[in-house]
């Protein structure tokens, strides 16, 4: 089961300056922030949204 649209849908960074909507990475284990760069992970189809298990990653 993956993380359903529904949810990806209202999803936003939570990082106070950003908030905007994070979109599924590309091997669809995270959620990525097209501000701030933060990938967020998906465990177990959860996804963690909290800003220390972040990862900052490149922009592209």
């Amino acid at each position: 089961m993956a993380v359903s649209q529904e949810l990806l849908d209202i999803l936003v960074c939570p990082v106070p300056e950003c908030r905007v909507p994070v979109k599924l990475t590309a091997d669809g284990k995270g959620l990525k922030c097209s501000k701030c760069h933060r990938v967020y992970p998906i465990q177990d189809d959860i996804p963690i949204m909290i800003v220390d298990q972040a990862k900052i990653e490149a922009e592209s």
